[in-house]
């Protein structure tokens, strides 16, 4: 049977128990306005019942295509019969209806001459699952293509930042047969979004309000109203940002919410990147290319190494948040310090004030540069004397221990730590009395960390880290774009992202 001339870029996975579970899911999904469904027969308990299921709901939507899936458990699925039975379930379910059959290489590879019966009235897509790594991929090519098929699939694990261009570079490797390419896991994700980009035939997402099929899938909702992705080409620009973890970052949907406020053509993804994985990650993104990148922890200090131009303040800092290519050339700034001088400026005089920075890592050094370079009196606290005194010689602040602070005031707090962030939100730096008037937390992940909590009950003022962020990234968006940030449209979406909304 001939392949469609087109299917919608997004397939929503379904994995019910129940039949009357996975027809109501189904229809959800079609009242919501998707259109290609993936139903995981091996997820229900009798997996023969599947077919029928399929049937009633293409006789209610004969708009939508259904992609029908019954993969063995020794496969990474849920079905435990033989080949032959398996092959019995995906031939129904091509009488039932289903346009599309994904039937794993293992199996393929058993039973060759069987699946030509399933292309009869389907299109077959032989698939191949690594749930643990990414592979060497073009011996896997070729151990596809050695089975006959209408398409083909591969779905392996990202290890690290470049299994996503490797993976991204595998569709020419099947010339003109569709081939459906994705990395499962957090590190995988932005494989999710560019792989179609690159090729790729579609992309999967969950369903709306249940749980995906694979590790990284998010919704379909997600997909076109965060990412946008039916509208990107290969020549919308990617950005992202670097961190590890990445998934509590509001980033992306404060900057995707700018780029179509501004009508720009350009996503922003989450790279998970681990301290072991910078240099990886540059190998990717040059190859991608990626236009820009945001830093956070734990990379602010050691993405200088692989820059080709850092500002001079960034460079006396010690620390990048802000990285963008321009002549080919990596260029790098830190937008945390201003980020840090303009809501103090708000509440207090910073040229003599007296200003406690609890931190060691780059968003202190951010700090300490800045407010040192404003006319501030700073000191310095952390839990790492070492690079606390390293950190007070370089910026010519004042060292202090946790014992120090007992009898001390300060006009200001900075505090630059990870204590407070989700998900360790019931850490705090300060145990009890906190030693400033006006408390900046640069924590935006609750909003209000328990340090502001406390700060408020002591009467302190507070200044919560969703200011600090958005100050960084209307900079940030400007650098990358040269046009004025849309930050009404930036705080909105962060505190949507926040569930402030």
């Amino acid at each position: 049977m001939a392949l469609p001339k087109s299917l919608p870029r997004i397939c929503i996975a379904l994995g019910c128990k129940e039949p009357e579970e996975l027809l109501q899911q189904a229809r959800s999904q079609a009242e919501a306005g998707e259109s290609f469904l993936e139903f995981r027969l091996d997820y229900l308990r009798d997996p023969a019942r599947g077919p029928a299921v399929i049937a009633d709901f293409l006789r209610e939507q004969p708009g939508c295509q259904v992609l029908a899936t019954c993969r063995r458990r020794q496969n990474q699925g849920r079905f435990n019969g033989s080949v032959e039975e398996q092959l019995r379930v995906l031939e129904a379910a091509s009488h039932a209806g289903a346009a599309l059959l994904d039937l794993e290489i293992e199996s393929a590879e058993a039973c060759q001459p069987a699946c030509s019966s399933l292309r009869a009235a389907s299109w077959l897509m032989v698939s191949y699952h690594n749930f643990e790594t990414t592979p060497p991929l073009d011996p896997l090519a070729r151990r596809l293509l050695r089975c006959s098929a209408d398409a083909y699939k591969i779905a392996v694990t990202a290890r690290k930042p470049s299994d996503i261009g490797r993976l991204l570079a595998l569709p020419k490797s099947f010339g003109r047969t569709p081939v459906v390419v994705l990395a499962m896991g957090e590190t995988g994700f932005p494989s999710r979004v560019l792989a179609p980009l690159y090729g790729g035939w579609f992309t999967y997402a969950a369903p709306a309000g249940a749980e995906g099929t694979a590790p990284g899938q998010v919704s379909g909702h997600t997909l076109r109203h965060l990412y946008r992705f039916p509208k990107l080409s290969r020549q919308s620009k990617v950005y992202g940002v670097i961190a590890d973890p990445v998934g509590h970052s509001i980033s992306p949907a404060v900057h995707n919410r700018a780029f179509q406020a501004r009508r720009i053509d350009a996503v922003y993804l989450p790279f998970r990147v681990s301290s072991l994985h910078l240099r990886d990650f540059m190998t990717l993104a040059a190859g991608i290319p990626i236009a820009g990148f945001s830093v956070t922890i734990p990379h602010k200090q050691r993405i200088l190494r692989y820059l080709d131009s850092v500002d001079p303040l960034a460079r006396r800092i010690g620390a990048v948040n802000t990285v963008w290519r321009k002549a080919g050339r990596w260029r790098g700034t830190n937008t945390d310090a201003e980020a840090v001088t303009a809501p103090l400026a708000r509440r207090l005089r910073i040229a003599k004030a007296s200003i406690l920075i609890a931190g060691n890592g780059g968003a202190a050094r951010s700090a300490a540069f800045a407010l040192a370079e404003a006319g501030a009196r700073i000191a310095i606290t952390g839990r790492n004397p070492d690079r606390v005194r390293a950190l007070a010689r370089a910026c010519g602040a004042e060292a202090l221990s946790s014992k120090d602070l007992a009898s001390r005031s300060f006009d200001a707090l900075v505090h630059a730590t990870p204590l407070g962030m989700a998900p360790r939100v019931e850490e705090c730096f300060f145990e009890d009395r906190i030693p400033a008037e006006v408390v900046f937390d640069m924590v935006y992940n609750p909003l209000e960390t328990l340090l502001l909590r406390r700060a408020r009950e002591q009467g302190k003022t507070v200044i919560a880290g969703l200011e600090m962020f958005l100050e960084q990234a209307a900079r940030q968006f400007e650098i990358w774009t040269g046009q004025s940030a849309p930050r009404s449209v930036m705080e909105k979406a962060a505190r949507e992202a926040l569930g402030l909304a």
